[in-house]
């Protein structure tokens, strides 16, 4: 699987299926590419409704035909917007065609209230993106459950973990691989990539990508449990 990363906190997972997650693309200063060159959706994945997460998701949605997956308090305009959409909540998983949602928490505020993470399994790889957050005990708990093959976490301070917690995170959820993100998209979320990748030491390897540069992911030898990695195999049921 790769990981195309857009600056700020949107990527695109690209394997046998293509998902975007947080999605903010025109008006991203630090994104270097048009929505149009842009592939093909298969899925959306949104953390929550501020404006640089949602983004461009419903359009997406529209232009594809993708199905948007978030907060039940995110799609509240869907309807309205001509979009397919799967709501679903924290602790809950929703399965696509070849790939699973798994919704775990977050600690931030949004314009209606609802935030979240998200794991995507796509391919025997889980990808953990931290939406917008600061550093919380369980994730400690998110990492026992889904063994992250790539955590996605943010580092920029003031509106999210800063460079600190954000290495405290790592500790706690010890991914095979940690990308930084949410970081020098505007000055007031300034920071170092390279002073994070210090700090982290050898708990993990960081991979910093510049906007616009795309990761290959191997899935770590040590697997986590089947129904996290295998979508064609989970059971739909409630983890917490």
């Amino acid at each position: 699987m790769k990981i195309l990363y857009l600056g700020h906190s949107a990527f695109i997972l690209r394997g046998t299926r293509t998902i975007y997650i947080d999605p903010f693309i025109r008006g991203n200063p630090a994104c270097p590419r048009p929505l149009e060159s842009l592939p093909r959706a298969d899925a959306v994945v949104v953390t929550h409704d501020h404006h640089d997460h949602l983004g461009d998701a419903f359009e997406i949605c529209r232009r594809d035909g993708a199905v948007l997956f978030s907060l039940p308090e995110t799609l509240d305009p869907v309807a309205a917007e001509g979009v397919q959409a799967e709501g679903m909540n924290i602790g809950g998983m929703v399965r696509g065609a070849g790939f699973a949602v798994h919704m775990v928490a977050a600690v931030h505020t949004s314009p209606s209230g609802g935030v979240c993470g998200v794991v995507v399994c796509l391919d025997g790889i889980a990808v953990y993106h931290a939406g917008d957050t600061g550093l919380f005990g369980d994730m400690r708990l998110i990492g026992e459950m889904f063994r992250p093959d790539v955590a996605l976490l943010p580092i920029g301070d003031r509106y999210t973990m800063g460079i600190e917690p954000a290495a405290r995170a790592v500790e706690m959820i010890r991914p095979g691989l940690v990308v930084p993100m949410h970081y020098n998209t505007w000055p007031v979320i300034a920071a170092d990539p390279a002073e994070f990748r210090r700090r982290v030491g050898p708990l993990a390897p960081v991979r910093i990508l510049a906007p616009g540069e795309e990761a290959e992911i191997a899935a770590r030898t040590a697997a986590g449990q089947d129904w996290i990695r295998d979508p064609s195999g989970c059971r739909d049921r409630v983890f917490y």
